[in-house]
């Protein structure tokens, strides 16, 4: 009796404690949503509204009057016109193959690029600065400078070309050659971005791990594939993440590059969007471009989560 006499006071001193505790965790967290509310409305006033908004427009008629454009009933014809217009679904194809096609590309060379410099021991910093000048450059003046590269009468590649005696190719005047130089310009500007998410991963490797490799004999490929590759495999989602996310709604790049052409030849969903919204005026089925663009993006990156999780549980398995 003497015992629990003693330790009663000391229970009621932890209940006492830990209920200031709680009092002080509550008022700290209604502090923390008082100083965050006003960015959350803002965030919800050019975020979610602006999504919300372009959902009804999707599934509305929507009819153009003198004062702007009013919503008159619910509809799902805008959908129908998209899933029967040929130049939706080769805007759709061509999206999905510039998105796999430039993230493969970059992914490749970026990790090649981290490598590289994770094994430099003087200059990393100023070849980092170097890497990331592309990637600075804002986007607008990246296509501007490489429409300017590309020009068929002054472009420097013209002039290289005719001085080496081949030519003179036309970069932008052909569907095919178009498409394939707004790839180049878009992994020139965007390799930089997943080298340094790669080099950040390379950085938080375990050195034990590589010690006891060499100390087994392995090889560089090796270590390469059987530590360096699994290792990172989180890294590497984020950035295929991050560029899946960039390349399937790209918009300033072919817009000012080849204006979405030649014809519809570099024609994304972003671009078909803003011609049937901005130079059609034709809301409801722009909207709907724009609104399928979202699912059909947010769909891919699930998908690819999914893949991802179950890999890594095999591996954890096995």
């Amino acid at each position: 009796m003497a015992v629990v006499a003693e330790v009663a006071p000391v229970v009621a001193n932890t209940r006492n404690r830990n209920g200031r505790r709680d009092v002080h965790t509550s008022r700290q967290a209604r502090i923390g949503w008082m100083f965050s509310t006003p960015a959350l409305i803002f965030v919800g006033m050019v975020t979610i509204f602006p999504i919300v908004f372009s959902v009804a427009l999707s599934l509305s008629n929507v009819s153009v009057t003198g004062s702007g454009f009013a919503l008159q009933g619910f509809t799902f014809s805008n959908y129908s016109q998209l899933v029967h217009s040929s130049t939706w679904r080769y805007a759709l194809g061509f999206t999905v193959i510039y998105t796999v096609v430039t993230v493969l590309v970059e992914l490749v060379l970026g990790t090649a690029i981290a490598l590289a410099l994770e094994r430099l021991t003087k200059g990393r910093g100023l070849m980092m600065a170097l890497l990331l000048l592309p990637w600075s450059i804002i986007t607008v003046i990246s296509a501007e400078l490489w429409q300017y590269i590309y020009e068929g009468t002054y472009g420097v590649l013209q002039a290289i070309f005719q001085a080496l005696g081949l030519g003179a190719p036309v970069f932008l005047g052909s569907p095919t050659s178009a498409v394939v130089s707004m790839m180049v310009a878009d992994v020139w500007k965007t390799t930089p971005f997943v080298a340094v998410i790669v080099i950040a991963g390379l950085v938080m490797l375990p050195g034990d791990v590589y010690e006891a490799a060499a100390c087994d004999g392995a090889s560089a490929w090796t270590i390469f594939w059987k530590i360096t590759l699994p290792l990172l495999r989180p890294t590497i989602a984020i950035a295929v993440l991050f560029r899946i996310l960039q390349a399937f709604g790209v918009f300033d790049l072919p817009f000012v590059l080849t204006g979405g052409g030649p014809g519809t030849a570099t024609t994304s969903l972003a671009i078909l969007s803003y011609k049937v919204m901005f130079q059609n005026i034709d809301y409801g089925p722009g909207a709907a471009v724009a609104v399928s663009a979202t699912l059909l993006v947010v769909l891919g990156c699930l998908a690819f989560l999914r893949v991802f999780k179950a890999q890594v549980g095999r591996e954890e398995i096995q």
